[in-house]
């Protein structure tokens, strides 16, 4: 059961238009001024909302947006990436047990519980005052096959048993990709933890180096199952398969995209060439061309 709604404070918000307003995991005899000065200055340590336009925001830091909300359509995936990580569902489409690190506006958490009705969903959350604010982003409450869990990530995975069909990583501090998801060992914990047919997929946004530092210990354990997918600023989305000896199948995976397409609306085909093309250009830069392979003419791949 989840506790009491939260009270937050909430005030105008001058800094985007005259209708936008600001909630805040504050009481009502918080100075004003103050708090404009810590949010606008980078010094307000907790996460707070900001509405506007019919939009509502999850914000760690003034300018860097968490999570949005259609108010309108609450379950929708408005934001690009989120719905690139639905492409988990290429490779297992009736997953029977999900868990996602980070809760944030609770975007892909309350799709899957939506429309995966067969699958138990636990999130990990390190942040208490992430989850205050779970009602106003309209996640659902904990029952018998959804549950918000307040812990650290990496110490989760740690004492996780094996059996996820999929593993979702989109978790995010002030600071960007928690420190305690740094070490080979978390990696190493999510190959650990999947099921034998199982699926990690991780957003890994920020500053580059620091990204693809993760790309390349994802790699050390899940070898060449893995495709790495860039999002643009420095960000990638990376599909891993606990099976180190997967070998997609596009023919298949294009009529399941089209399948999925129908069934939820997602741009699968197009979800499914980007994971192609990248897959494909990873595993050139590995090949040794030699006098043999001269003329070989590769089929096209039309989704």
């Amino acid at each position: 059961m989840n506790p009491e709604r939260t009270t937050l404070l909430e005030l105008p918000c001058p800094f985007v238009s005259e209708k936008a307003v600001i909630r805040l995991l504050e009481s009502s005899g918080s100075r004003q001024d103050e708090l404009y000065e810590r949010i606008v200055g980078g010094t307000y340590d907790k996460p707070y909302i900001l509405e506007d336009g019919g939009l509502r925001y999850l914000y760690f830091e003034w300018g860097h947006t968490q999570s949005m909300m259609r108010i309108s359509e609450p379950y929708a995936l408005d934001l690009a990436y989120t719905r690139q990580m639905m492409a988990f569902l290429l490779f297992n489409a009736q997953p029977r047990r999900i868990v996602l690190l980070g809760l944030g506006g609770g975007s892909i958490a309350k799709y899957c519980y939506r429309y995966l009705a067969g699958a138990r969903i636990t999130v990990v959350e390190s942040d208490p005052d992430v989850i205050a604010l779970r009602d106003e982003f309209l996640v659902p409450h904990d029952d018998s096959r959804f549950s918000v869990v307040c812990a650290d990530g990496a110490a989760y995975l740690a004492g996780l048993r094996r059996g996820a069909d999929v593993l979702l990583v989109d978790a995010f501090d002030r600071d960007g990709i928690p420190r305690s998801f740094a070490g080979a060992e978390f990696y190493g914990n999510a190959h650990r933890c999947l099921c034998s047919a199982g699926v990690f997929v991780i957003n890994l946004a920020g500053e580059e180096t620091a990204a693809l530092g993760h790309v390349d210990r994802i790699r050390r354990v899940f070898a060449d199952a893995t495709i790495v997918v860039p999002e643009g600023d420095g960000s990638y989305i990376v599909f891993a398969q606990k099976d180190t000896c997967f070998e997609p199948r596009w023919k298949w995976l294009l009529w399941q995209a089209r399948r999925l397409k129908e069934l939820f609306g997602l741009e699968f085909p197009s979800f499914l060439q980007r994971l192609k093309r990248c897959y494909d250009a990873d595993r050139s830069r590995h090949v040794i061309h030699d006098e043999s392979a001269k003329g070989v003419v590769h089929a096209p791949f039309d989704a």
